[in-house]
């Protein structure tokens, strides 16, 4: 069966072009570079970049206490600067130059035979990509996955402790679960699994990290005794709307060129989100009586989590779909599963991101049959594809998590995990940075 999906053209993305010697007796055709392709990349590259800061940084900063809003900032910018720079020293390579199913190879160790002139594939028969471009487009991937795990024990890790857990889990976790999904050769890119822009790889990868961490660092002092409510909302708005805006280039620009596809990709970005926000406010006002601005800004997030494994692969209405239940999961998912778990997740990296992404994985085999508006081909078996996306959610959730267990394990040996108490109770912008956010 052709598999219309991003891996498809991801685990192609090292093709580069043969050199032509003057010998060959078949005709070579060269490879098309389309400028509008390569500006669409560039620009789509730049939006995902826009997501980390100022949007993920705002919309955990403004959830956080006002004594730690900078810290978290920090955190936000510093592990994605430190995981775009392992992209380019090693993980480029061990996710995109060939290997085995489970991991690539070091060929292309630090960017090695990657020139201006080498190409990547894009889905069109004939079209490349300058390499350099894709390996931006990826890096920002890799970067903000690990971004999104800090919010789940915000307030109370060192600053050096979620550096070093990034690198490991990035290493560990994040390469072994890309190059699984996205490169040809892959285990669940053989098996077929469907996942346009990252639920499994991203969300549901981030997800179970958060959680393992938030078990592992503990609750924040007074949790559970005292009110520890979001310092300022309007941030989180600001931050949310931001992320919305920069997911139409991390999941519109996951169709590589811009085509059909990416249009696709792009107006269900649109209406996931939107069904999501309403979703969630509408299960939010039965339940508390009142529609919140904090829901609204996480039911908005919750929907582009989504839709985001199934962006290019479902129709419209299918879109809308995810998004209205991934909306309703998720309120659940920051409130009963949340509390059933017993681990505080700060800003519910699990119940939106984690929760989010199984959803949107397991739906994305549901909506991408062809008599649902999906782009399925006709012979779609929708059990079986359901059973394959249930494999790749149920991989990937064990691997991160045997990962961050021990990752988190190696790191509390090493450095400790938890700041002082005397520090928590100070405030990490201070204790951590010297800092303050505001100046009285």
């Amino acid at each position: 069966m052709k598999k219309f999906m991003m891996p498809l053209v991801w685990g192609s993305a090292l093709a580069l072009s043969a050199p032509v010697f003057a010998g060959d007796v078949a005709a070579v055709v060269a490879p098309v570079v389309d400028k509008g392709d390569v500006a669409w990349m560039m620009t789509s590259t730049m939006l995902v970049l826009m997501m980390v800061v100022p949007g993920l940084a705002m919309f955990y900063g403004g959830l956080v206490r006002s004594k730690n809003m900078l810290s978290v900032f920090m955190q936000v910018l510093t592990v994605f600067s430190l995981l775009v720079i392992l992209w380019a020293l090693y993980g480029y390579s061990l996710v995109f130059a060939g290997g085995n199913a489970y991991i690539g190879s070091l060929d292309k160790i630090f960017l090695s035979g990657v020139t201006i002139d080498s190409l990547a594939d894009t889905f069109s028969a004939g079209y490349k990509l300058p390499e350099y471009i894709f390996i931006a487009f990826q890096a920002t991937f890799a970067g903000i996955t690990g971004a999104l795990i800090v919010g789940a024990f915000a307030e109370r890790i060192k600053f050096a402790a979620a550096l070093l857990f990034a690198v490991l889990w990035f290493t560990f976790a994040y390469l072994p679960i890309a190059h699984m999904v996205w490169a040809a050769g892959g285990l669940l890119f053989e098996k077929g699994d469907l996942d346009f822009a990252g639920g499994t790889v991203v969300h549901i990868n981030a997800g179970v990290a958060g959680l393992v961490g938030a078990y592992f660092i503990g609750k924040r002092l007074g949790f559970g005794k005292e009110a520890l409510k979001p310092h300022n909302m309007a941030f989180t708005l600001i931050g949310a709307a931001l992320l919305w805006v920069g997911w139409f280039g991390f999941n519109a620009g996951s169709a590589l060129e811009a085509n059909a596809s990416a249009t696709l990709a792009f107006i269900n970005t649109l209406f996931a989100s939107a069904a999501a926000v309403c979703g969630w406010l509408v299960v939010e006002s039965v339940i508390k009586g009142k529609p919140s601005a904090l829901g609204g800004a996480s039911g908005a997030v919750a929907g582009l989590v989504g839709i985001t494994p199934a962006a290019g692969l479902v129709g419209p209405m299918g879109a809308i779909a995810i998004g209205l239940v991934a909306g309703v999961v998720c309120v659940w998912g920051v409130t009963g599963l949340k509390k059933l778990l017993g681990a505080d997740d700060a800003l519910d990296v699990f119940g939106i991101h984690g929760l989010g992404g199984i959803v949107g994985a397991i739906l994305t085999g549901v909506f991408y049959a062809p008599s649902l508006g999906g782009m399925g081909p006709e012979s779609f078996d929708m059990a079986a594809q359901v059973g394959v996306q249930l494999l790749g959610v149920a991989i990937t959730v064990v691997w991160a998590g045997v990962v961050s267990i021990g990752a988190f394990k190696i790191v509390d040996l090493l450095i400790g995990l938890r700041v002082s108490e005397e520090d928590e109770r100070m405030g990490l912008d201070v204790s951590a940075h010297g800092e303050k956010a505001y100046n009285d």
